[in-house]
């Protein structure tokens, strides 16, 4: 095996289940390799977080995590009549998205984030306009 450096900000590290990893293009939606995703992200408005969108995935829990900046993650209710559920992230703070919950982010400032999951499946659905 050949031993580089890469960017975190560009690439992403896959983690298969034999135990390989790799850094490859980050996968927002479905990746049908069964490789788990850490990806960083740079992000400086709600449009680079498709806050008008929640995300879900379906066949893991998500770890969420914010390394500089500040941020807003939301956890769509269970049934129409509760709340949304909000957990506002710091650097070095992280939520645990469990799998198959649909959830967004909204930005309070520029942001460094990590995203930790299986995309395989993963879900994008557009939130209606308040």
């Amino acid at each position: 095996m050949t031993t580089s450096s890469f960017s975190l900000f560009a690439s992403a590290l896959h983690f298969h289940p034999d135990g390989h990893v790799h850094a490859a293009e980050r996968k927002m939606a479905t990746s049908p390799t069964g490789a788990w995703q850490i990806g960083t992200f740079h992000v400086e408005t709600d449009a680079d977080v498709h806050a008008d969108h929640w995300e879900m995935h379906p066949h893991a829990e998500e770890a969420v995590c914010c390394l500089t900046g500040s941020l807003r993650l939301y956890l769509r209710p269970d049934h129409p009549d509760t709340p949304e559920e909000m957990h506002h992230l710091t650097p070095g703070t992280a939520v645990i998205v469990p799998r198959g919950r649909w959830h967004r982010l909204e930005l309070d400032a520029p942001s460094d984030l990590m995203s930790i999951t299986l995309r395989e499946g993963t879900r994008l659905e557009k939130r209606p306009t308040p």
